[in-house]
């Protein structure tokens, strides 16, 4: 069955409402012939009679009755749909399905989805959080229509995925009261493979920037006693608290924790020349600052809404450099 059209529908009622087929046809601007020929494949997918033809007039049948108020719905239906498009370009409503990272959708993404709904509080924003190599696979397959993450893209999916830095933060060395860099607030490089560690799970994106600065100061990462293994920034946290490892994670994770002072974050001094161990002076301090990513489709269509969100993550980026400067990444 090749069942019916919403263009049969159309004609349908306009029949119904001139029960005229020559009046039905310059109504829509249409031949006679096939005005009749859409109610007689109707009739015949269905067997059944929308019409009564008496002489040069018809009447609508029960059938016809029926499906006069069934089609009315099904084009009101049809209009609402196409409105609700055309709003939806004009920002009055819809839905934007966004992936983000683990850090950024608690710490960095809030504040920026509340000043889009204070723009667009007719908008519907559904944010699903996974650790870096889910959101990009998500954005790959279409589940997302924009991506954050705060990890690399994966070679296999840079030809699928445009990805663009739309912020940044940076990655500190953090320790609790019961760790003795506690204390001294600055260690050097090569203390760091001198004290029990807590990690994020591979395809963290927190953990792909620790790595890579470890690569970076020369140091490999199984070098380091890694003690615990979990897959959520908060774990980390919790579990240095009382404990005596040291963890690498976002400043922004325990920017409260440092306020309050259960938590420290230790500064490394990059002394690769130098001969001692202790903290000294007259060294440069090494940071790792790591790069937010806007991830996209490169070619499924991007909506009105995609765009504006869009544009709004790379202006605020633009008015943070401009107020702060700009940073570099390790």
């Amino acid at each position: 069955m090749a069942g019916m059209t919403l263009e049969q529908l159309k004609i349908f009622l306009a029949v119904a409402q001139q029960l005229h087929f020559t009046r039905a046809a310059e109504e829509l601007y249409i031949t006679q012939p096939a005005v009749s020929a859409a109610i007689h494949n109707l009739e015949q997918e269905y067997g059944v009679k929308l019409f009564h033809r008496i002489g040069r007039h018809i009447e609508i049948a029960e059938a016809g009755k029926l499906l006069q108020v069934e089609a009315q719905k099904i084009l009101d239906q049809v209009s609402l749909t196409e409105r609700g498009l055309r709003e939806l370009n004009n920002l009055q409503r819809g839905e934007l399905k966004l992936g983000s990272s683990l850090t950024i959708g608690n710490y960095w993404l809030p504040s920026k989805i509340s000043e889009f709904k204070s723009r667009y509080p007719g908008i519907q924003i559904d944010c699903s959080l996974a650790n870096t190599e889910e959101i990009c696979v998500g954005t790959a397959t279409g589940q997302f229509d924009l991506g954050l993450v705060e990890g690399d893209v994966k070679p296999a999916l840079q030809n699928t995925l445009e990805y663009e830095i739309v912020g940044s933060d940076r990655l500190q060395i953090v320790v609790g009261r019961k760790h003795p860099w506690f204390e001294w607030g600055e260690i050097d490089l090569t203390q760091l493979t001198k004290t029990l560690w807590v990690m994020r799970e591979p395809g963290s994106g927190t953990q792909q920037r620790f790595e890579e600065a470890l690569q970076n100061w020369g140091i490999n990462l199984s070098e380091l006693d890694v003690i615990l293994v979990f897959n959520s920034g908060e774990m980390t946290k919790a579990a240095i608290e009382d404990g005596v490892g040291a963890i690498g994670i976002s400043e922004l994770m325990v920017k409260k924790e440092i306020q309050l002072g259960t938590l420290r974050a230790i500064r490394v001094i990059d002394n690769r020349e130098a001969n001692g161990a202790m903290p000294t002076t007259g060294y440069a301090y090494a940071e790792i600052v790591r790069p937010f990513f806007k991830l996209k489709h490169r070619q499924r269509f991007q909506t009105a809404l995609s765009k504006v969100f869009e544009q709004m993550l790379i202006s605020s980026m633009l008015d943070g450099s401009h107020q702060h400067g700009s940073k570099s990444v390790i």
